[in-house]
Formats: C-alpha cells, sequence, structure tokens
C-alpha cells in the first residue's frame, strides 16, 4: 500500500482544486519559501485524522479552511482526499484503489468518506490503524528537523 494521490481544495493555500500525483519510487517537494510545502504536509496529515489544530500550525480548527487574500474571497469548506493503492490488499478492503476524504465547513461541521461513502472519523482511523498509518505510525520529518 502506498499514496498515489492527494486532491486538495480549500484546505490552507490551496484555494482552487488541486492534485498531487505521487507516483513513482520517490517523490520530493522543492520549492521556495511561502510557495505551500508545509501546507501539502499538512493536508495529508489533515487527511489521516490529525485532530490537534497546533500540529497543522493553526489555532483553530476552521483555521485550515482558505480565508481569502486581497484578490481572492475565501472558501466555504476545506476537503482533502487521499488516494491509496492497495494491490497488495493491505487494507481490509476488496478495492484496488481507497479514498479517504475529510471535509470541514466553516461552521465546523466535519464530514468524512472511505471510497466515497461516509462515514465516521473513527472508521478511517480504525481503517487505517494497522496499516503503519495510524496515530504514532508514521513520521513527517520536515526541514527544521533535519
Amino acid at each position: 500500500m502506498r499514496l498515489k494521490h492527494v486532491r486538495i481544495f480549500g484546505f490552507k493555500t490551496f484555494a482552487d482544486r488541486t492534485e498531487f500525483d505521487l507516483e513513482g519510487g520517490f517523490v520530493a517537494v522543492v520549492g521556495p519559501n511561502g510557495c505551500g510545502k508545509s501546507n501539502l504536509v499538512d493536508a495529508i496529515l489533515w487527511g489521516l485524522g490529525e485532530g490537534s489544530a497546533r500540529q497543522l500550525r493553526a489555532a483553530t480548527s476552521q483555521d485550515v479552511i482558505f480565508s481569502g487574500s486581497s484578490n481572492r474571497k475565501g472558501v466555504g469548506f476545506a476537503e482533502v482526499t487521499l488516494i491509496f493503492d492497495n494491490e497488495d490488499g493491505a487494507l481490509p478492503i476488496a478495492s484496488s484503489e481507497v479514498s479517504v476524504t475529510r471535509r470541514l465547513n466553516r461552521a465546523g461541521e466535519s464530514e468524512y468518506a472511505i471510497n466515497r461513502q461516509p462515514c465516521r472519523l473513527r472508521d478511517i482511523l480504525d481503517l487505517l490503524a494497522d496499516s503503519g498509518l495510524g496515530r504514532a505510525g508514521y513520521a513527517i520529518v520536515g526541514q527544521k528537523d533535519i
């Protein structure tokens, strides 16, 4: 199992629908300060179920929703979809691809889905628990940690 794609809309600086293709053996995200590298990592963490706004470099959970800029209006929700290759059956779902979606609106209401089927956050956490992607089952190493 591996992460194949990340789809982001309205999360932090990603005001437009954005997709990252993570196919291949090695993926590096490189760019100047302020281009969104850390926000991509935050989006992946949030999609995996991270609940701490502090871990996402935000003051409140609604701070992850794109709030607008001088040239652009804010959006009403943030959404992240993580698409995993499940050819090896590491996730207990009979599908070669598994998508996990998390959505948060400005009212603070959250929605979650596995393969587009509504579910609870607990279901996502349980799905990922034995895959190495459960809580504390992975490590994100940022530039400041090297």
